[in-house]
């Protein structure tokens, strides 16, 4: 069964009366690989992903996990998934403990162990009323829940939301001991970094299709920084000379945060002669930082969004 694909989508679209949903959705995530989601709030992410799961009824196309279909078999797809939606609602008056162990009574495994193991790696204590729960701590709830029956795939929307950093390492850590396992990985996000962090390939979807479907390795390769510069009084030949240098695109001149003489871009290339290139230059601050996801689309993708 390892042939079978654990997610595969064909045109699938779903249309919300006349807004936008998806459109066209065309998806194969292969089993045992962690995949990427990645597109800016709004673009369709969890649309797709509540249609994977039959929360939502799609409005034409086809889609399966573990070849089953999502919507004749859904009882029987939801016993093999872990999912975490993006924002977690409990009983405000149950115990942590009392309401896992409510969750657990759907599959037909014993998940009391694994509760109490997956509990103790993310800090949270069992006996907690959800109502006395920060976000990160109601997150880490979800997280046991979508983990603890030890799921053949598990679908992960924006889980790093409210959670602090030691307890995102924990995380990731226990996403990829689950891949280890065995069990496959559609991690959605907004978070460019965290993707290229833990996954395999990427989907990238804007505006409801799907624009691009890339390794990581690829991306890495490829990889395009945000670049500000603050440039005293030579902006104009340093604004000259960039407008030269291979790599860079999107240039803009003028006021950044209150500085005058500033320019930004993006840039693709060796790091090494985009060094080269500045040191010629009289600056008074440099900036290097990841692009925003539009950026990266806007770079990538600017003729159409369905290329």
């Amino acid at each position: 069964m390892d042939d079978v694909p654990a997610i595969s989508t064909r045109h699938l679209t779903k249309r919300y009366g006349r807004a936008r949903g998806i459109e066209d959705v065309n998806l194969t995530v292969r089993q045992g690989e962690i995949f990427g989601f990645i597109g800016p709030n709004g673009a369709g992410k969890s649309t797709t992903i509540r249609t994977l799961l039959g929360l939502v009824r799609r409005t034409s196309g086809e889609a399966s996990i573990l070849g089953l279909d999502c919507e004749k078999d859904r009882t029987r797809i939801l016993e093999q998934v872990g999912y975490l939606p993006s924002e977690v609602f409990y009983y405000d008056g149950m115990r942590a403990r009392d309401l896992l162990k409510y969750a657990a009574g759907f599959y037909r495994t014993d998940c009391s162990a694994r509760i109490r193991e997956l509990s103790k790696r993310l800090g949270l204590n069992l006996d907690q009323k959800v109502e006395d729960m920060s976000l990160g701590n109601r997150k880490k709830v979800g997280i046991v829940q979508g983990l603890m029956h030890s799921p053949k795939l598990i679908i992960l929307d924006e889980p790093t939301s409210g959670l602090d950093p030691l307890v995102q390492r924990a995380f990731f850590d226990l996403i990829r001991e689950e891949n280890a396992r065995g069990a496959t990985v559609l991690f959605s996000s907004h978070i460019l970094s965290e993707v290229q962090r833990i996954c395999d390939r990427v989907a990238i979807i804007r505006e409801g299709r799907i624009v691009a479907v890339r390794s990581v390795a690829d991306m890495r390769r490829s990889a395009v920084k945000r670049v500000t510069l603050a440039l005293g009084d030579d902006c104009a030949h340093a604004v000259h000379a960039l407008e030269s240098t291979p790599g860079v695109r999107s240039l803009k001149a003028g006021e950044e945060d209150g500085e005058a003489n500033a320019a930004t871009f993006l840039y693709e290339g060796d790091c090494n002669a985009l060094i080269a290139a500045l040191a010629g230059m009289r600056l008074t601050d440099v900036e290097i930082a990841e692009p925003t996801l539009e950026e990266v689309f806007m770079h990538y993708y600017q003729s159409k969004p369905g290329r």
